[in-house]
């Protein structure tokens, strides 16, 4: 089990939604935080809401200099949370260049820039904790959902790579998968969302997950058995209930 009480997380994706309601779950726990973010002001007034200091590096995850420099100012932590993320729904007869390469360059490459300088840092020491955030969307492909799924996707793959090479060593690797949260990014959805969780709900299981020994989550429970489940249906069966043809 480990040990929040004294530890510091630097969390990434810090400033609003998800991010934000696991800071301050983490400083209810008893943890030092280093947040991060792009906008310096959200983070400012986070800090000061929490009920213990946490210090504050902007940060720009789809900027390598901004990564390395950022890294560099936070010195010394014993874990590091990736929920940075940015979402458009769209289907690929809608596809938008922009926005689609947005979400793959900060939801997946994002990631492996702030782990190209987390990784190496944890592996010297043997020491270290690294939490992932997928989603349930990453399991299998969804219409409606071009770009997030890949990138999504890619954040777990990512994050079982590692967990294969650490497992063993004095660095813990852990992931998240949630379904729907509230907040400003799921307010674009137009369509129904079981089972949606408010931010401090999710944070909740996410702090918990922190603190257990396994390597995955994902929650609500029952939902994410929909979609695991769905990997082992073959196309056949998969595409027709997930994305029937339109007529």
């Amino acid at each position: 089990m480990t040990e929040l009480i004294g530890k510091r997380y630097w969390i990434v994706g810090a400033s609003e939604g998800l991010g934000r309601a696991v800071a301050e779950r983490l400083a209810t726990m008893g943890a030092q935080l280093v947040l991060s973010a792009r906008s310096t002001e959200r983070l400012e007034e986070l800090a000061e809401a929490l009920p213990r200091r946490a210090d504050v590096v902007a940060m720009d995850v789809s900027d390598s200099a901004s990564v390395k420099a950022a890294f560099e100012q936070v010195g010394q932590i014993d874990g590091m949370v990736f929920l940075a993320g940015v979402y458009w729904p769209q289907s690929a007869q809608d596809w938008n260049a922009e926005q689609v390469e947005a979400m793959c360059d900060i939801n997946f490459t994002g990631a492996a820039r702030v782990l190209g300088q987390v990784v190496p840092y944890f592996v010297e020491r043997d020491a270290g904790h690294i939490v992932m955030t997928g989603s349930l969307s990453g399991f299998r492909g969804l219409p409606g959902a071009v770009g997030y799924c890949a990138s999504k996707a890619g954040v777990m793959s990512l994050a079982e790579s590692l967990h294969a090479d650490l497992r063993g060593t004095g660095v813990k690797v852990q992931l998240v998968n949630p379904g729907f949260v509230r907040t400003r990014l799921t307010d674009k959805n137009d369509f129904d969302m079981p089972f949606i969780k408010e931010p401090e709900a999710a944070a909740r299981e996410i702090v918990e997950h922190m603190m257990s020994d396994g390597f995955a989550r994902s929650f609500p429970l029952l939902f994410s058995w929909l979609f695991r489940l769905s990997q082992f249906l073959p196309e056949g069966l998969y595409y027709p209930l997930f994305a029937p043809k339109k007529r």
